[in-house]
């Protein structure tokens, strides 16, 4: 794989839930450290296409590649390439019994087959990649909401994914709330982490995203920079869009 390799590339991509298309032939490509935002109203397709991403939900056809690898071949090692690519919801989908560490190295160990020793000194790490290092002992019920997601997103970091996956990470919060999650993913894009965002979060979309991507009805009506997306649109529907949510 040479250097200007895209990071994820996804090629005609289709989904259905039933006679329901959901996905209509989606193509695109990331480049890594790109931070790339997916907009488009309620239904347009938006959760469906990064939880193919990761065979969360399965593809009808098409292709899409991770790093190198074919995540939709046949026979595929699903856990192995899971491990590559990291997943942030909207639900923070902690365990109540375990502290801020013990959610973050619970994969490290059972999946990576890391020792304990070793999996917290990775773990606390992460923990301090996203301002929560003294919180590392905490249990989810003794964080804010903010703060449970900026775990979960430490317990993604941990495993070391290719490209991070942000679906609706804001949405679940209260509005005071989001500027701290928000700035961690600022500080991730500055490292070079790879990003995918699925995002109501309009501001943050032009200020940090490399690329803006509008869904609507399963189909990419149009890509660009946000200055583009935001100023210049080129669609009707865009336009009609970028006009109701405001930015």
């Amino acid at each position: 794989m040479t250097e200007t390799a895209p990071i994820l590339t996804i090629e005609g991509l289709t989904m259905s839930y039933g006679a329901l298309d959901v996905l209509k032939g989606i193509d695109l490509t990331m480049q890594t450290g790109e931070l790339v935002f997916v907009i488009g109203p309620s239904g347009s397709g938006k959760s469906t296409l990064l939880r193919c991403c990761n065979r969360l939900e399965e593809p009808k056809s098409g292709k899409i590649v991770v790093a190198g690898e074919e995540i939709t071949a046949r026979g595929v090692d699903l856990n192995k390439l899971r491990q590559r690519i990291g997943m942030v919801f909207q639900s923070f989908n902690l365990y109540p019994h375990l502290s801020a560490l013990g959610n973050v190295t619970l994969a490290l160990r059972k999946v990576r087959g890391r020792s304990r020793s070793e999996a917290d000194r990775i773990g606390l790490a992460a923990l301090d990649q996203v301002g929560l290092l003294d919180k590392a002992a905490s249990f989810p019920e003794q964080l804010s909401g903010g703060q449970q997601q900026r775990v979960a997103i430490a317990r993604a970091l941990a495993l070391e994914p290719a490209i991070m996956l942000f679906d609706e990470p804001t949405s679940a919060l209260d509005p005071e709330l989001v500027g701290d999650v928000l700035a961690v993913m600022q500080t991730l894009k500055t490292e070079g982490m790879t990003m995918l965002c699925v995002s109501h979060e309009m501001r943050f979309a032009r200020s940090a995203a490399d690329r803006v991507v509008f869904m609507d009805q399963g189909v990419i009506v149009e890509q660009g920079s946000p200055e583009q997306i935001f100023s210049a649109p080129q669609h009707q529907r865009t336009r009609d869009f970028v006009g109701q949510v405001g930015h």
